[in-house]
């Protein structure tokens, strides 16, 4: 398969992905800004529609498919402390947030060619 090939696939993916997740988001980050005050639920900081892009809506049980009506898992925290608590989560040890089903395993091998590449730079001393 050619490096092209393979990059044009993994481009693919990754934008099926982003694209299965900013769905998922419009639906349940809509219905938490009805929900929620527009104030982060750590620092107290408020927000209005100018900078209502900096709000995001956490999930307490770190399962972003856990999305209930009700809102009962859901927290609105601006950017900084949602990143903040999801350091909290990986530093206490309870593992990466991805699942593991949606982990995939590296495909690259930065030294394939590293034999050629040695052979053409003695060959052009």
């Amino acid at each position: 398969m050619s490096t092209n090939n393979r990059s044009g696939k993994l481009d693919q993916t990754v934008a099926q992905a982003r694209a299965a997740r900013e769905a998922r988001e419009k639906g349940y980050r809509e219905q938490a800004l009805k929900l929620y005050p527009w104030v982060c639920g750590r620092c107290g900081r408020e927000f209005n529609r100018q900078n209502l892009s900096q709000l995001t809506v956490h999930h307490r049980d770190h399962n972003h498919d856990n999305n209930p009506g009700d809102g009962s898992n859901w927290e609105l925290l601006c950017l900084y402390c949602h990143d903040n608590e999801h350091s909290k989560y990986l530093d206490a040890g309870y593992g990466e947030v991805m699942p593991e089903k949606e982990k995939q395993a590296a495909t690259f091998n930065p030294f394939e060619n590293l034999a050629a590449m040695m052979k053409n730079r003695q060959d052009g001393e």
